[in-house]
């Protein structure tokens, strides 16, 4: 789902793709070995530096995120006492996709995107842009101090006290009250908003390549942590949408094209190529989308959590998945530079973590298991199993009795919890 692209810094450019809710873009952009200006030709040192650096950075929030997937998964298992371990909002809980919001998620993108490609053409691209550097400055922010805050609790001083605030608003009163915004904090959480502050700030006066790379990166992070797939049959349903709606968009028509080098956000990670020559002036990028690493990311964190699930002490299916994505990705790269034309990188990427994983199965006999897992995450909160059955008899009181022993003894019936594609 992406394209490649590079753009001199006096106008930063960003590719689109799926405004994915509150963490907000899947985005679809890429590299292109083709330069913006025509003036500039990139060294070969350059070149290897830039996009080595852009792989780095894609795997990164990929292996970071598909480890911190695996903690959220025991937290929720744990239930309300998962909240302990840093999951204490709402906000801080997955979201499951399912596999009617995976087969649902290409036509909203789709229609997401050409909504994007009618907005620049109607509407002065200065004014959106406005609005969206300081939509995504505000998600930015967030996302940021959501991926510092548990680095920074196991650095911060022991002899520093630690407050904990909540944030409550609610609605209506005795029974009918309800809880609009309940948001619990500590010091370690306004630690990292400060900070994130500030480099949001400098995102927004400056457009500097290194606070657009360190939003990307929360961003992507939070994805592959907090976008849990709940079965594999799902992730082969949303790679293989998107696998489409990539190729359809990138060749098809030139939408994806107009809207990658009008829309400006933080949802791609840069590198630049003239770095060796110009330093931190440098204007000649290449990009990759940060769409091109969730959506595998997300996956290949799935097949981490089915190696946990096995209870044998290996990752195989992770490492083969996250090997496969190093080969994609450099598959991508290749074919770009040696044909300089943009491609869009799911074509290589989901067969390849698809394909690989899959053999990998076959080759163990465990193809039928890996399919037929299941995700915890499916069900809020984890919920106890009954052992034993009240016996019902006699009238419709006793069987009244009865069904409340039921209930105390579930004490909570499981609630599924979808993702709702039109946002993050």
């Amino acid at each position: 789902m992406s394209e490649a692209e590079q753009a001199p810094a006096s106008a930063p450019q960003a590719a689109a793709a799926a405004l994915l809710d509150a963490l907000n873009t899947t985005d679809s952009s890429g590299m292109d070995a083709v330069n913006a200006s025509a003036k500039f030709v990139p060294t070969p040192e350059g070149t290897a530096l830039a996009y080595g650096s852009l792989v780095l950075m894609a795997l990164v929030p990929i292996f970071f995120g598909a480890l911190r997937s695996v903690a959220c998964s025991k937290s929720k298992e744990l239930g309300d006492k998962g909240y302990e371990s840093g999951y204490r909002n709402a906000s801080d809980m997955p979201e499951t996709i399912t596999s009617r919001d995976a087969a649902r998620f290409p036509i909203i993108a789709s229609c997401t995107l050409f909504g994007l490609y009618l907005f620049f053409k109607v509407f002065s691209q200065e004014y959106i842009n406005l609005l969206l550097s300081v939509y995504f400055f505000m998600l930015g922010v967030l996302a940021l101090s959501h991926t510092m805050s548990p680095l920074l609790s196991r650095i911060f001083p022991a002899s520093l006290p630690i407050k904990q605030y909540q944030l409550l608003f609610t609605q209506g009163t005795g029974e009918a009250k309800e809880d609009i915004i309940n948001y619990e904090f500590d010091t370690n959480n306004l630690v990292c908003l400060m900070a994130s502050s500030v480099v949001g700030v400098w995102y927004l006066l400056k457009k500097h390549w290194i606070a657009n790379n360190l939003f990307g990166l929360a961003f992507a992070l939070n994805g592959v942590e907090l976008l849990h797939l709940n079965n594999v049959s799902t992730g082969c349903i949303l790679l293989g949408g998107l696998f489409v709606y990539d190729v359809f968009w990138v060749f098809g028509t030139n939408v994806m094209v107009t809207v990658a080098k009008s829309f400006e956000a933080p949802i791609k990670l840069i590198f630049p190529q003239d770095l060796l020559e110009k330093g931190m002036d440098a204007s000649n990028f290449a990009m990759l989308g940060l769409g091109d690493i969730v959506i595998p990311g997300i996956f290949i964190a799935l097949l981490l959590r089915f190696d946990v699930s096995l209870n044998k002490n290996s990752r195989t299916y992770f490492y083969s998945s996250f090997l496969a994505y190093i080969f994609g990705l450099g598959l991508t790269i290749f074919v770009m530079h040696t044909f300089k034309h943009a491609q869009p990188a799911l074509l290589y990427l989901v067969p390849a973590c698809v394909g690989f994983p899959v053999v990998v199965a076959l080759f163990k006999g465990e193809l039928t298991e890996m399919f037929s897992y299941e995700s915890s995450e499916d069900i809020l909160p984890a919920s106890p199993r009954l052992t034993s059955f009240p016996t019902v008899s006699g009238s419709p009181a006793s069987l009244a009795n009865s069904m409340d022993a039921v209930s105390m003894a579930t004490d909570s019936s499981p609630r599924r919890r979808h993702l709702q594609p039109t946002s993050l």
